[in-house]
């Protein structure tokens, strides 16, 4: 954003952008609080458009400073801050953040705390190297294009890389124009049809690394859930795909015990597709557990399955479980699977 005109003018524009831009997530320091308390507040105001407001005025407020320590130097002495138009920078830039996490299908909630409704666009992975390949050019082209100058001896023309910057940009816009138009296609495909002879009460689609054709569907109906690969090129729910069928869970006196929990609480707040599964715990001490996941992230792609599950197993990197003793009482916050099991203090009385 910078180097595609931003910085022309305003001193510390970049230094401005880069700062705000990272600055929303701050909230993982919510994370000293408990792992429970983490998840609650993970992008909640700072990703907030009301926090963005305050979290620019900080950061404007820590490049003053810096410039006031450094004796109000600029690498452009001919360019004076504009303290005005870097705060509107530094909103820009945290708008630029939230929009980034909203594509992607973790979402955000943007009118915090006014509204703790999560929003999210699916249309990105967690990580997109196409996205990562545009951005990166934009910045190192340029930079190949000024070391041949100095090579030759040509002079410096001010500011470089504003077209590489710009196209950079647009890619991105026209990749997120693509994959928003294969994911209703992979919505209306995996809409289009029955699971058993039932119909979809609702469908989602995410996405996975690169491609934008493929997808993982979930689809809900009024007994399971259906998880299901989708082509978008076709488009067609993947006839020789591994079509997985997720019952709905009784609901009993245990499982509405932990979804009364604070971390029960949290979690279905984020969910979109909330399942429980729960374990009786032997005795002496008896009690149960009851894991919460959430089925949009059990579908996780090969790589991020073995680096969050076990090799074959479901990814559970982002599900939770709360332990209860025989009396329904919250013992602990349980995070992990298998031996990587974490257990915390519970916060059920929150």
């Amino acid at each position: 954003m910078g180097r595609a005109g931003l910085n022309r003018k305003t001193a510390l524009a970049t230094l401005t952008l880069v700062l705000a831009a990272e600055a929303p997530d701050l909230d993982v320091l919510g994370g000293f609080g408990g792992r429970a308390f983490g998840r609650a507040h993970h992008r909640g105001f700072t990703h907030s458009f009301l926090g963005i407001l305050l979290v620019a005025a900080v950061v404007v407020g820590f490049v003053y400073l810096i410039w006031r320590l450094r004796g109000r130097k600029t690498n452009g002495p001919n360019l004076p801050p504009r303290w005005g138009l870097l705060y509107f920078y530094a909103c820009l830039a945290g708008l630029s953040h939230i929009l980034l996490d909203y594509t992607n299908n973790y979402g955000v909630r943007p009118f915090w705390p006014f509204s703790e409704k999560w929003y999210s666009w699916d249309i990105v992975f967690i990580f997109e190297p196409v996205m990562f390949a545009l951005l990166l050019l934009g910045l190192v082209v340029p930079a190949l294009f000024s070391l041949i100058d100095k090579e030759i001896g040509a002079r410096p023309r001010g500011p470089r890389g504003r077209v590489a910057a710009t196209l950079a940009l647009l890619g991105v816009v026209l990749m997120w124009g693509l994959r928003d138009y294969e994911h209703r296609r992979a919505i209306n495909a995996l809409a289009a049809r029955t699971y058993e002879n039932a119909d979809p009460l609702r469908a989602s689609a995410y996405p996975t690394m690169i491609d934008p054709f493929h997808w993982y569907g979930v689809v809900e109906t009024p007994a399971f859930f259906v998880l299901a690969p989708v082509n978008s090129l076709a488009p067609e729910v993947d006839p020789d795909g591994d079509l997985q069928i997720r019952y709905k869970p009784e609901e009993t006196s245990i499982t509405l015990a932990a979804k009364k929990s604070y971390l029960g609480r949290t979690f279905l707040d984020w969910a979109q597709y909330p399942i429980t599964e729960t374990e009786e715990l032997p005795p002496p001490e008896g009690g149960y557990i009851v894991e919460f996941q959430d089925l949009r992230f059990v579908q996780l792609p090969g790589q991020l399955s073995r680096l969050l599950g076990r090799r074959g197993q479901p990814a559970k990197g982002l599900s939770a479980a709360v332990q209860l003793d025989r009396n329904l009482h919250v013992v602990a916050d349980v995070f992990g699977s298998g031996q990587s099991r974490v257990a915390e203090p519970g916060a059920g009385a929150k």
